[in-house]
Formats: structure tokens, C-alpha cells, sequence
């Protein structure tokens, strides 16, 4: 088997709590910066981040999990972390041995310590097998290890998945969620009235429903917003829709409200979301952004706000390019932004 490629983490936008390690506190970082990870040494690298508005949530290959921001505190034994300013959601090993893996509920501030909130035991069926490096084979919190149910900072925490949807990414904006399923189709649910589900209407949908507009064209990656929704093709085409109010759609554009190919004509491989601005990788590996760039968090060197893709010019300077992407969960490197700030993996090319 290949040796897991690595890289190293990049961090940008509103920092006023520290939540980017190394950046300190009361800070807009305006183009990417080196974050410090957590740890020293073989099996310490982090492998997941979860970034919320306040505070940022890292987890090591060693199973690690360290908080930087407005929250703090560093933990053993946790598989994955989700980040919201309501709860910091932790996948770790359950209490006493042999407990198999539990799903736990905590308030930001905790550290982490006495109780949590609430806790749930992850079942065999769900636990499914990790892939190289620890990390689990079926997609990254909130949707659980085997595909078949989610989480959410608002009660009821737990949800299931209907039987026939098998999900294999799951992504939760400001009032709605996304699901991509193992076919490559996508279904959304929740509040619409910023046409944010894309079925054509306002209205809300309390269920799981499929996009008709995508019926037929397989899905690569799906990404939530604060009420924008994006999608990725299995050919690289972008399809984006929702609200438009700080050109986090690319529009004015085309009617559809699909960008179709980046600026640079490139194929996409991953699209990922903050509130109100989008960020893209393409197949070599350039990162786009574009949308709300108030806080820096578009990482072009300035808080302008921009309605085009644009690409990130310090990782072509200084000759970075993030992990390409596969249908292998393991590769999947580049973490999604914050509601004002970003942060990336990314390898340096072969000169």
C-alpha cells in the first residue's frame, strides 16, 4: 500500500480569538499563513480539522484533539471533532475497555472535563473499518463512521438516515443539510427560503428529498454554506445555488446559476463553503475562492468582497499545490472554511 501523502496546514481570515494555532489573538490574517499543529513527532500530525467561528477543533493521527480559540483543552482517544459555537461534537473511544466508540456531546468551553452533555454509542454496524492513518472510511463528522446516520448541534443530536440512503458525505449549512449518496446523487432538506435546497421553490423540506435538476449527472463532493449549496461533478463541473448576497454564488453569471469550469478553465476535484464565500480546488491542485471577504478569510490579501473566482495567488508563489483528490476517503485533505476563516492542507510541488 502507498504511503499516505502529507502536507502542511495553512490558515487565513478573522483570527480575533486565536483560532488558528500560531497566528495570536486579535488578528485578521489576510493571505495564508503556516498554522503550529499540535504534537511533535511520528503519528502527531494532524489529519482533521473543524473549523467554527470562535475556535478551531484539530485531530492528530494519534487521536489526538486540540481546541484553539475562544475554546481549549486537548484530549486522547478521539477519532474525528465537529466544531459549532453550540457544541464541539467528539467521536472517541467510550468509557472503560472493550466500550467501542462513542459519540459525545460537549459545550465548547468544557475542556472537556466532568460529563458530556450527551453521549451515544456508535454500533459495530456503524463503526466500519479506519483507513490508513486512523481516520474513518466513510466520511468525516457530522455524518457518522458507515454512512447511516448524523449529528447536528441542535436536539435531537442523533439522527438516522432512512434505510435506502447509504450517505457517503453529508454537509450542514446555516438552516439546511446536504447528502451525497454512494450513486453520486444528492438530496437536501431543511429551511429553503433562500432557495438553498434547489428544488425551485422557498419552501422547507423536513426529509431527505433529491435534486430533480441533477437527476442523471453523478456527483463527486457536496459542500453547505451558510445558505448557499454547491456540488461537484464527477467531470469537475460546479453547480451552485442559493443566496447570492455577497457574490458567494459567482453571479452574475448564467440564469441556472452553474459556474461550470474555474477562471482558469480547470477541471474542480473539491468545493467547500464558509457562511457567505466558496472556496475550490482544482485538478492541479490551485485554490479559488470568492464570495464575503470582509475578514480576509478569500486569503487574497485584502478584505475586498468578489463575485468571480479568484485564484489564491501566495500557493502558486511559493509553488504549493493542495492534495488531489479521490473517491479514497484517506486522501481527502482539504479541509472546509469557517464562518470567517480558512484553512487548508497543502504540499509543495516537485521541482
Amino acid at each position: 500500500m502507498a504511503e499516505e501523502r502529507r502536507g502542511s496546514w495553512f490558515g487565513f481570515g478573522f483570527c480575533g480569538f486565536g483560532q488558528a494555532l500560531g497566528s495570536g489573538r486579535g488578528r485578521q490574517v489576510h493571505s495564508p499563513e503556516p498554522l503550529q499543529t499540535p504534537g511533535e513527532g511520528e503519528g502527531a500530525d494532524v489529519c482533521r480539522v473543524s473549523a467554527s467561528w470562535s475556535y478551531t477543533a484539530f485531530v492528530t493521527r494519534g487521536g489526538r484533539l486540540e481546541l484553539a480559540g475562544s475554546a481549549g483543552c486537548a484530549a486522547g482517544g478521539c477519532r474525528d471533532a465537529w466544531a459549532s459555537e453550540a457544541l464541539l461534537l467528539v467521536l472517541r473511544a467510550g468509557p472503560g475497555r472493550g466500550a467501542g466508540t462513542e459519540l459525545q456531546a460537549w459545550a465548547p468551553g468544557s475542556a472537556l472535563s466532568g460529563e458530556p452533555l450527551w453521549a451515544h454509542t456508535v454500533g459495530p454496524e456503524a463503526e466500519g473499518e479506519d483507513a490508513p492513518g486512523g481516520e474513518p472510511q466513510a466520511g468525516a463528522l457530522p455524518l457518522l463512521p458507515g454512512g447511516r446516520a448524523y449529528v447536528s448541534p441542535r436536539p435531537p443530536f442523533y439522527s438516522p438516515l432512512a434505510p435506502e440512503l447509504r450517505a457517503r458525505r453529508l454537509e450542514l449549512g446555516a438552516e439546511h443539510a446536504l447528502l451525497l449518496d454512494e450513486a453520486g446523487q444528492v438530496f437536501s432538506w431543511g429551511q429553503g427560503r433562500h432557495g438553498q435546497l434547489g428544488h425551485g421553490t422557498l419552501e422547507a423540506e423536513l426529509e431527505p428529498r433529491p435534486l430533480e435538476a441533477l437527476q442523471g449527472v453523478p456527483m463527486a463532493e457536496v459542500a453547505a454554506g451558510g445558505w448557499h449549496s454547491v456540488c461537484v461533478s464527477e467531470t469537475g463541473d460546479i453547480y451552485i445555488w442559493g443566496w447570492n448576497e455577497s457574490g458567494q454564488l459567482a453571479l452574475p453569471s448564467r440564469s441556472l446559476a452553474e459556474v461550470g469550469k474555474t477562471a482558469a478553465g480547470e477541471d474542480a476535484v473539491k468545493a467547500s463553503c464558509g457562511s457567505r464565500h466558496t472556496a475550490v480546488v482544482t485538478r492541479t491542485g490551485e485554490l479559488y475562492t470568492w464570495g464575503w471577504g470582509k475578514y480576509g478569510q478569500l486569503g487574497h490579501k485584502d478584505t475586498s468582497s468578489v463575485d468571480r473566482p479568484r485564484r489564491v495567488e501566495y500557493f502558486v508563489d511559493k509553488r504549493l499545490q493542495s492534495f488531489l483528490f479521490s473517491t479514497d476517503q484517506s486522501n481527502q485533505k482539504v479541509i472546509w472554511p469557517g464562518r470567517k476563516k480558512t484553512i487548508y492542507l497543502f504540499e509543495r510541488m516537485n521541482l
